[in-house]
């Protein structure tokens, strides 16, 4: 009840100091009595050091008792220290007092410790125990009054009060207890003669010894004394020194003999002869030492270590043959011996940090602990160079690993840190731990692509979803930091979204063509790609890609002149008096395709007579390659093929009818047979006749029109003349789109530039007074006649009729002239 009282009465004696060194915050002490039951409370961790129980939870509380056992654990939830494992004050202490636990409190985010002591106080748990349970001794019946006799010594681990404090002997006549006390504090137990032996009355006497402590209750132990009484042996031995002192290094091998006691004796003969034996020494010194009983050298036994023990005492007897000893004792010093390298703990550790932690991060705690004593237990410690880490002490063996300096892990993404502690010991022993840091990543770098800026190439006519080109863009940082996507940025390409012309994979950042292009809308267009990381926030960039169009063959062609006409028959007349060289007509034609697709050449594919013209063949210029004769035919009719240089080459042919005639009736009459051949062979004098009929009458009324309109446009011609204008601007007709999707969105205008010389311009016009131009529809049975001489307009210098040259360029509307207006000089007959 009285122990339950005390496990229940506890007290804490706490107090708290602020330490020099930072990493040490506060200490706390408590006094327990040892055995208490596991599970008991030992004091309030938490509210002795002024910590919310929180704290505990947070910063992982935990207990560093180094290499000694743990007895104490900590309950980070209530905030108190509990009875780990029973303490026996005996096994962990022994007889030193005051026995204690020291440990660390440790803390983490941030790292913080505090340093506890429990004192273990002493209750009476252990009874005195004599080693033996029965002591001999042989007593000379001539033993003098007053000699002693050195009994057994019990005991009790305990200390203090609860420890051995009395003895006691079965009352005798013969013998007193007499207790003899040592400079050390130790007692002898002495068995004192007070009245002779008598060994013919009383051979063997046996006694009881009662060693009792001073607890309470009270504990006692008992032991059997056996006297057998012998003849007189008067002398008892006698040692030289009652202390004697020796030292041994703990490294001493065993065997090594320490030291020699020596004792005489004054008898004579076998009552002189002395034997030596170890008594009164617990039994784990006996277990270490031994004596040689003849001649009282001491011997090592066992291995000594001085982290163990640093001294012992030995008691030895002296005993002769007739019972009578005497005692001494050895005290052996142990001699440490530098054979203990340092012991590295690592206390806390972080394994990976962020690489924008701030310098003079903690990132390691580590304790370090060597055995040895003096120089030998003194240690310094030291990391490997070039890295951005140093090691500061914090208080005794305590150091902490710190950054000193910004951390990249795009410039190293992780540190092996070996940390070697050396003591000071001759020769210096030294351990050492390696411990690895990873540098975590911080989205800190924005993607870069391969080039500031980027073309790209595509073939018009493509397929949709055609690949075009891929920007790639690199991120420094690591997995999710690292990787980009590729965004296509808002823009317009001439009103229209970007993204119907181009896509963007967001993940390989390959271009993908949204349409089919036709480089005759659009030739070039540029937009913006952005590559953005996955980081949070994220971080990008952004590069340029300039997409150019290039052209295709895709379109034959175009003849402009001469119009081929569905109804009529247009025919170039040549006089039969034109010369060689002489200018009949000119094939126009353009290509809408550009560069080489849109260089054209001319040639003749078919011919009448094929010896009367030639075609130029980068003009189009058709020309007589000979003088005409009266022998040639009226009817000429020409196949003209325009061919582009494209590949494959495209090509449009035109039809060129001509006529060789010096009067206009030749001709009527010449291809009036023409067409009356083709339609109406099974009545061609009916048709002569009506024909001749209605021409005669269309003649008249034509030639008033004619005239009338001759002089119009002659007034016309002197105001363009007079006003200057050397262009007379052609816009053909809208062709169809390639693509099947309607019409084209571009125009093309033709700018006819007049010089005074047909050779040296790439288009030219025959003079509109040595050349005619017939139309001829089939249907018509009458003639018309047009005949303009050469001084009605072209005798005025500088006329804006002479020979042109034609050039082309875009034009965004729609048309406003049509092919007439070139030919102010040629002849017609309506249909």
């Amino acid at each position: 009840m009285e122990m339950a009282d005390r496990t229940m009465g506890l007290q804490a004696l706490l107090f708290i100091s602020i330490l020099s060194l930072t990493s040490v915050i506060g200490q706390v002490s408590y006094s327990i009595p040892e055995e208490m039951s596991k599970g008991s409370v030992i004091g309030n961790i938490a509210q002795d050091l002024g910590l919310d129980r929180k704290r505990l939870t947070s910063g992982k509380g935990r207990i560093f008792t180094g290499d000694s056992a743990e007895y104490i654990e900590l309950d980070r939830e209530r905030g108190v220290l509990l009875i780990k494992e029973k303490i026996d004050r005996e096994a962990l202490c022994g007889q030193t007092t005051p026995c204690a636990l020291h440990f660390q409190v440790i803390l983490e985010n941030p790292m913080e410790l505090y340093a506890v002591a429990v004192e273990i106080t002493d209750i009476n748990d252990n009874t005195p125990i004599f080693e033996k349970s029965e002591m001999k001794f042989k007593i000379s019946e001539s033993a003098v009054i007053g000699a002693k006799f050195l009994l057994e010594r019990a005991i009790d681990p305990d200390v203090g009060i609860n420890s051995l404090q009395s003895y006691f002997l079965t009352k005798t006549d013969n013998f007193v207890l007499k207790l003899k006390d040592q400079p050390d504090g130790e007692k002898i137990v002495e068995m004192v003669l007070q009245k002779s032996l008598d060994r013919e009355r009383q051979e063997e006497i046996f006694l009881v010894l009662t060693a009792m402590d001073g607890g309470e209750p009270n504990l006692s132990g008992t032991a059997q004394i056996h006297v057998t009484v012998l003849d007189a042996n008067d002398n008892a031995p006698v040692f030289t020194k009652t202390v004697y002192k020796a030292t041994i290094p703990e490294d001493a091998p065993k065997g090594t003999v320490i030291t020699r006691v020596s004792a005489s004796d004054a008898d004579k003969g076998s009552n002189s002869k002395i034997t030596y034996s170890i008594s009164n020494t617990a039994a784990d010194v006996r277990h270490m030492f031994e004596i040689n009983e003849l001649n009282g050298d001491l011997i090592s036994k066992s291995n000594i270590d001085y982290e163990k023990a640093r001294f012992y005492q030995i008691h030895v007897q002296a005993s002769d043959e007739g019972g009578l000893t005497d005692s001494c004792k050895i005290t052996v010093e142990v001699i440490d011996i530098n054979d203990n390298k340092p012991v590295i703990n690592i206390m806390s550790q972080t394994n990976i940090i962020p690489e924008d932690s701030k310098p003079a991060t903690v990132v390691t705690m580590v304790n370090v602990q060597d055995l040895d004593s003096g120089e030998n237990g003194k240690v310094h410690c030291a990391i490997n160079d070039h890295i951005p880490v140093t090691l500061k002490p914090t208080s005794n063996n305590f150091f902490n690993l710190v950054t000193d300096s910004d951390l990249d892990r795009e410039t190293a993404s992780e540190y092996n840190i070996t940390v070697k502690c050396s003591d000071e010991g001759v020769p210096s022993l030294s351990s050492s731990v390696t411990l690895t840091l990873q540098i975590s990543d911080v989205n800190d770098n924005a993607p870069v692509f391969e080039r500031s800026s980027y073309e790209a190439y595509i073939v018009e006519n493509n397929t949709p979803g055609l690949s075009i080109f891929t920007v790639k863009a690199r991120d420094a940082d690591w997995n999710q930091n690292a990787r980009v996507s590729y965004i296509l940025e808002d823009s317009s390409v001439n009103g229209v979204p970007v993204s119907s012309y181009v896509s963007v994979s967001a993940d390989s950042g390959v271009i993908h063509a949204v349409r089919s292009f036709d480089y005759e809308q659009i030739k070039d267009f540029h937009f913006r790609v952005k590559a953005q990381d996955g980081g949070s926030p994220p971080l990008s960039s952004n590069v340029t890609v300039k997409v150019m169009i290039q052209d295709q063959n895709d379109n034959p062609p175009q003849v402009l002149y001469p119009v081929q006409t569905g109804g009529s028959l247009v025919a170039e007349m040549v006089p039969r008096s034109a010369d060689v060289g002489y200018l009949v007509t000119k094939v126009v034609a353009v290509d809408v395709d550009s560069g080489q697709n849109a260089w054209l050449s001319y040639k003749l594919q078919k011919a009448t007579d094929r010896a009367l013209f030639e075609v130029g063949l980068q003009n189009g210029e058709i020309r007589t390659i000979r003088q005409v004769t009266d022998k040639d035919a009226v009817k000429q009719r020409l196949t003209v093929i325009v061919e582009d240089n494209g590949q494959p080459s495209r090509s449009a042919t035109v039809i060129v009818n001509v006529a060789v005639a010096d009067s206009f009736p030749e001709v009527l009459s010449e291809f009036t047979d023409f067409t009356q051949d083709k339609e109406y062979n099974d009545n061609l004098t009916f048709y002569l006749v009506l024909a001749l009929a209605v021409v005669s009458f269309l003649f008249i009324t034509c030639l008033v029109v004619i005239i009338s309109v001759k002089i119009y446009r002659w007034r016309q011609s002197r105001v363009m003349y007079h006003s200057n204008l050397p262009v007379i601007p052609y816009y053909p007709p809208r062709y169809s789109d390639t693509l099947g999707t309607g019409t084209l969105q571009h125009v093309y205008n033709y700018e006819v530039c007049r010089t005074t010389d047909s050779r040296k311009s790439d288009c030219k016009f025959g003079i509109a007074g040595s050349q005619n131009v017939l139309i001829m529809d089939p249907s018509s049975t009458g003639t018309m006649q047009r005949i303009q001489s050469e001084k009605s307009i072209l005798d005025e210098p500088d006329s804006p009729l002479e020979v042109g040259y034609l050039t082309h360029h875009y034009l965004h509307t729609s048309p406003r002239y049509s092919y007439n207006d070139f030919l102010d000089h040629r002849y017609y007959l309506p249909p």
